[in-house]
């Protein structure tokens, strides 16, 4: 098991994206319709991916891979990795993030969606 810790910009898009969803969610029971909306869906998928993360990164539903583009917070000589919240989606979302500072900790670096 992993503890996660988060950049501010990433807690701020998780926070974002729960909030999305709990007023899709409101709006949706208000009406009664008994569909999930699109919001409450990506924020359930974001969060699964976080629980697997948090559980094993290696999962393989995550597709887990080194991403080069993103500087490690910690150590630049460190790797950072890109793992899938979506897939098979237009502007899906990943998830970014790199081990530590400490033992048996996962930085969330970035919650965010794949350019098209």
């Amino acid at each position: 098991m992993f503890t996660l810790r988060w950049v501010d910009d990433a807690a701020a898009t998780y926070s974002g994206l729960r909030n999305a969803a709990e007023t899709a969610r409101l709006n949706r029971e208000k009406k009664k319709v008994k569909k999930a909306s699109k919001q409450e869906g990506l924020f359930k998928q974001v969060m699964k991916c976080l629980d697997l993360l948090g559980t094993n990164p290696r999962h393989p539903g995550l597709h887990t891979h080194e991403y080069d583009s993103l500087a490690h917070p910690y150590d630049p000589r460190q790797k950072v990795f890109e793992a899938y919240a979506q897939n098979n989606t237009p502007g899906a979302y990943r998830v970014f993030w790199c081990y530590g500072p400490e033992q048996k900790e996962i930085t969330v670096i970035a919650i965010t969606a794949r350019c098209t």
